[in-house]
């Protein structure tokens, strides 16, 4: 597959053997051929697309060199794209599109990435296996019967498929990193507030971060370069600079210290991909990095609390979802009331009921202090014991995942099993640290041999950490 991997891309174009708009064609041509199998886009702007790449190719032949000239980017579908539809994977915004684009989507546009359609997720980001959508399950690449990940499954699939050369997605609890695990790529959760989320469509917004999801290292650290950075638009963005994450890649692990926590390596963890992990966490060492071990003894915590907490902040974002402004309206109301409960319940599904269901009983009168009140806190202890390990060492290496993807269906009846899923991914969330899944091996199962995930994770606004330790893993 020529020039499905950006640097060779961009190479090419600096020396003229290729144009954006060949490139868009291909990768056009591409998704025609095996997106009707995968499901990972759910809208296609070609027109959009090709035009886009014939600006550029006009810039380019005047001298222009924006640093991501020629990406061909998909855009996960709760990302704002100015004049496209906007569903979240859900039916209540009907035919609804935006008519802003988020300001992630604006950087990478002026620094030449062409976005070229939008890709399939759970429900509003309310899932881990991209099962939960109104355009039906996306697929993994290797595997039809089984789940790309979620919710940025359909991000996941497509740049794993080499329908384009990167993807946004993001991550509330782990959406990024998990389905990057899945489907063998690379996929970047940045700091809190390090990119910012004016136009992305609320899930819960004290987590929701979004990030590249890519086949390489490289790629991911030239996408944050971009992205980074203070938005007035964004009163939670930060306005520190991200330093050269691309420049910082030579840099290794020489020196550092990394730590293994315990109870991501205890029971529950299939032994395959822990084997698969340790066998990658040796590679550090042999590179000069110090292995520790050491203790998160909160992390049991995790899940309860994040699922306390994200509920609840669903439950308030998605009061706006009323049948009244926008998207869908039940007919036949026959008063406001009426208008309010029937549009929400024909519009949203199971997953999305369910959480805004118990976010609204959370934040309920007599159960407030009970639970989101010592969940608050237990999220400040998060944060606690993440400082505490960090006092010793330079970052964190654990599983991404505890098993390799699973079959469609498996969790059907089970949403609990279903959320134990994102147990090593949460606590980035819950304490607002920058996190990557690198592929770091597979595993045979069934007869498939699947992709397993070693995650990192480093204090705050330290994406180069993660990034040269990544880049460690990747290159061998």
């Amino acid at each position: 597959m020529p020039f499905t991997r950006y640097s060779e891309a961009r190479e090419a174009l600096a020396r003229g053997e290729t144009s954006c708009e060949r490139l868009v064609s291909f990768f056009l041509d591409r998704i025609a051929a095996v997106n009707p199998a995968l499901n990972a886009f759910v809208d296609v702007d070609a027109h959009g697309a090709l035009a886009e790449a014939r600006r550029l190719d006009a810039a380019l032949a005047s001298g222009a060199r924006p640093p991501l000239a020629g990406l061909v980017l998909g855009v996960k579908d709760l990302v704002c794209v100015a004049g496209r539809p906007l569903t979240c994977g859900s039916a209540i915004l009907g035919d609804f599109r935006s008519s802003i684009e988020a300001t992630a989507v604006e950087r990478l546009r002026a620094a030449g990435a062409i976005v070229i359609g939008k890709t399939n997720c759970d429900e509003f980001g309310m899932g881990s296996s991209n099962e939960h959508s109104v355009h039906g399950p996306a697929r993994h690449p290797l595997d039809p019967a089984r789940v790309p990940g979620g919710s940025s499954g359909g991000s996941a699939a497509a740049v794993a498929a080499g329908l384009c050369h990167a993807a946004l997605g993001t991550d509330t609890g782990g959406s990024i990193r998990q389905p990057a695990a899945f489907c063998g790529i690379v996929g970047l959760k940045p700091t809190y507030g390090r990119v910012s989320r004016w136009g992305l469509v609320a899930y819960a917004s004290s987590f929701d971060t979004i990030g590249p999801m890519t086949p390489d290292v490289e790629l991911s650290a030239r996408m944050l370069a971009v992205m980074a950075g203070s938005d007035p638009r964004d009163a939670t963005s930060c306005d520190e600079p991200p330093g050269d994450p691309v420049g910082s890649l030579a840099e290794g692990v020489r020196g550092l210290r990394v730590g293994l926590p315990t109870e991501y390596f205890a029971e529950g963890l299939d032994p395959s991909v822990r084997s698969c992990v340790l066998a990658a966490v040796d590679r550090l060492a042999a590179a000069g990095a110090e292995i520790v071990e050491v203790s998160l003894p909160l992390t049991r915590y995790g899940i309860a609390a994040y699922y306390v907490l994200t509920t609840a902040e669903a439950s308030s974002n998605l009061s706006r979802y009323d049948g009244v402004r926008y998207g869908r309206r039940a007919l036949g109301a026959r008063d406001l009331q009426e208008v309010y409960t029937r549009s929400r319940d024909e519009g949203f599904g199971d997953e999305v009921k369910r959480r805004v269901l118990l976010g609204t009983w959370v934040l309920s009168s007599g159960y407030y202090d009970a639970y989101y009140g010592r969940a608050q806190k237990a999220r400040a202890l998060f944060r606690d014991d993440f400082e505490r390990a960090f006092a010793s060492v330079d970052l964190l290496a654990t599983p991404t995942t505890p098993r390799p993807a699973f079959r469609a269906g498996a969790h059907a009846d089970d949403p609990l099993a279903m959320y134990l899923e994102d147990v090593y991914t949460v606590g980035a969330n819950l304490a607002g640290l920058p996190a990557l899944s690198v592929p770091c091996g597979t595993v045979a199962d069934a007869g498939v041999e699947l992709p397993v995930g070693l995650q990192f994770l480093a204090p705050r606004l330290r994406e180069d950490l993660v990034l040269r330790a990544a880049r460690v893993i990747e290159v061998g």
